[in-house]
């Protein structure tokens, strides 16, 4: 199935550079270019896209509210954002997360590795690793909420070995990984991690590592 890219970024040239790139590869093609956050979302809408790469600092309406208009249309339910940023510290991208974003990429990062972010995300599954993303994430929680988080409940409702692996993956553990560490299977552990979305409905696991930090499932320092 060919995936079919949104590119927002207000340079021009960053645009060309990754419409090259994402055109490139076999499994996927741009359907749409947006120079602006209010182009993004409306692109959004017309060109049905299945992923948006989303830069954060656009004019007009920044990448995080794009994010969160996006994720919040009940229409665009089945589309992915994977924001932008040019710095891995940049605390936009804790509130990129809480408005709906699948994950994040640094704008230096090589092109095999866009395509490959690309791939994961459209997939279903987030850009988070349990490196930078975790701390980055783990270290701006500590700031008080600003009321931009996701509307999905707190995980006193899971089972044990779901607030187990809920904790795996906030910890950027994938699938097979939580697998191993628990001594199932990867089905099983696909399986809980579906059943978990759907209880706490999340709408993709970057938002079940955020309600496993906010919730003080995960404490921020320990990963």
């Amino acid at each position: 199935m060919t995936i079919r890219v949104l590119l927002a970024d207000d340079q021009n040239l960053v645009r060309a550079s990754f419409a090259m790139l994402v055109s490139s590869a076999g499994d996927m093609e741009v359907v749409a270019e947006a120079g602006t956050g209010r182009e993004a979302v409306a692109l959004a809408r017309s060109a049905r896209a299945d992923l948006i790469v989303m830069d954060i600092r656009m004019p007009d309406l920044d990448g995080i509210e794009a994010t969160r208009l996006i994720a919040a249309d009940e229409d665009l339910a089945g589309v992915k954002v994977l924001v932008l940023t040019t710095y891995e510290t940049d605390e936009n991208i804790v509130e990129a997360l809480r408005a709906g974003a699948s994950g994040f990429l640094v704008k230096d990062i090589r092109p095999a590795e866009l395509l490959d972010a690309i791939r994961t995300v459209a997939a279903g599954e987030s850009l988070l690793s349990p490196g930078p993303t975790s701390r980055l994430i783990a270290r701006f929680l500590r700031a008080p909420n600003t009321g931009t988080t996701p509307a999905v409940g707190g995980p006193s409702g899971l089972s044990e070995r779901e607030r187990q692996v809920l904790a795996l993956v906030a910890r950027g553990l994938n699938n097979p990984e939580i697998a191993d560490a628990l001594g199932l299977s990867p089905l099983t552990a696909k399986t809980h991690v579906s059943r978990i979305m759907g209880k706490l409905g999340a709408r993709d696991r970057a938002q079940l590592v955020m309600v496993a930090y906010e919730s003080g499932l995960v404490i921020p320092g320990t990963v």
